[in-house]
């Protein structure tokens, strides 16, 4: 019997895997600046993630300081990290690790094994489908996430529906909503847990107003109706438990983000329990040495904006890396920072001594509850070591941002530290 042949191995100074804003920017900054090449491997057919098939404007602004439509976004951050020496390679799909910083592949060149001294994760994050949140009723068609709704429409330029009921109230909301107009459908409903809308208000009141999409609060679905096509939804008050059908022949789920973290769960990597992506410390350093993590596979989900900031900052961690300049030791150790209360998870979740600020110098949390003038109380070993009140909102389907300054006095080698929010 033959056994089968090991397959041809590339050997990269750094691999990225995800061509999304994290992985594109952070190859665009590593290509001029690093002695071999860096590679970045991505699944689908083209690079820039979900920003392609997001055809509105609001890219961009943080990272390049400009606005630009979606489309738009992802091909200047491909055509920069191209320009700048990267390799990408499209329709390849990482199947398995081989060891710590070897992966295998299958690609429209067969199967590969990739070897690189540092690996970057930028697999994104993606809405939890309709079977994951355990809605009951039948299985028609007309049923999407918003990813599925705006790949049919903007890269497919198919059709769905007339009369849509779309699922959350986040931003991603209404960026479902302004793809199904362009597809020709109304929104008869937006449908949200929470006492008001996710969004922020500028999202929200003209969306209620020139698009004339009603939000139903503290609701939810609680069955989906047809046969063969959609013919409707059962929406339920969480407050009276009364229950009514609104007529539709499309839903879309929005929100309820969760990582793209099969890669990381494969290497072994420590996850977090609360964001589900991999444990890192503030320079995005995973369990694994020479493996960082990026964007919204560790803080699911924020701005494309914002994970394209992530991939400068762990960039820079990745040099200190290949120069012998990294001040922190492998393995395990740090402070373990915890969110409580209403606080659902807290990124990056690791603090070590001499490590550097976060990206943007910002903590990033989520919340379930909505508190209009937020109070941060940080402890440690029984006692508060800051207290600091925000200027701006906390709010469920946003991410909450907290200046790294609040973790001043906190000892980088005591004991875990917890984040608190009233």
């Amino acid at each position: 019997m033959s056994s089968t042949p090991t397959p041809p191995t590339l050997t990269p100074d750094v691999l990225v895997i995800g061509a999304g804003p994290a992985g594109l920017t952070a190859a665009a900054r590593l290509a001029p600046r690093v002695a071999g090449e860096v590679l970045v491997v991505d699944r689908e057919a083209e690079a820039g993630g979900i920003p392609r098939h997001s055809d509105h404007t609001g890219y961009g602004l943080r990272d390049l300081r400009r606005v630009m439509t979606g489309p738009r976004y992802a091909r200047h951050l491909t055509a920069r990290a191209l320009a700048a020496g990267a390799v990408i390679r499209t329709r390849t799909m990482v199947t398995d690790w081989a060891d710590d910083h070897t992966v295998e592949v299958t690609s429209p060149q067969g199967r590969l094994r990739i070897s690189a001294r540092a690996v970057v994760l930028a697999t994104g994050a993606r809405e939890r489908p309709r079977p994951a949140r355990r809605i009951p009723g039948d299985r028609p068609h007309g049923v999407y996430t918003t990813g599925q709704l705006q790949n049919i429409v903007h890269l497919q330029h198919g059709r769905v529906g007339k009369r849509a009921v779309v699922v959350g109230g986040e931003l991603v909301s209404w960026s479902a909503v302004l793809t199904l107009r362009e597809a020709g459908c109304d929104t008869a409903l937006m449908v949200s847990g929470y006492p008001k809308a996710e969004s922020y208000g500028v999202f929200t009141v003209p969306g209620r107003a020139v698009l004339g999409v009603p939000v139903a609060t503290r609701a939810r679905v609680t069955r989906i109706i047809g046969k063969g096509r959609l013919t409707g939804v059962e929406i339920e008050n969480l407050d009276t438990r009364a229950r009514r059908v609104v007529a539709c022949d499309t839903v879309v789920f929005t929100g309820d983000w969760i990582p793209d973290h099969e890669l990381a769960r494969a290497a072994g990597l420590d996850l977090d329990p609360g964001t589900l992506g991999p444990l890192v410390d503030t320079a995005l350093r995973t369990s694994t040495p020479g493996v960082y993590a990026a964007g919204n596979l560790l803080h699911p989900v924020d701005t494309a904006d914002i994970a394209a900031l992530d991939g400068k900052h762990v960039a820079d961690q990745v040099l200190h890396r290949l120069a012998g300049t990294d001040r922190a030791p492998d393995g395990p150790g740090g402070v373990r920072l915890h969110a409580e209360g209403a606080l659902r998870w807290i990124a990056p979740g690791l603090l070590r001594p001499g490590d550097p600020a976060p990206p943007r110098n910002r903590l990033l949390l989520w919340t379930d509850e909505f508190v209009r003038v937020p109070r941060v109380t940080v402890r440690q070993d029984g006692r508060v070591v800051a207290r600091r009140t925000l200027p701006w909102p906390a709010a469920p389907g946003r991410v909450l941002r907290i200046p790294w300054s609040v973790m001043k006095d906190v000892d980088r080698h005591g004991g875990p530290v917890t984040v608190g929010v009233t």
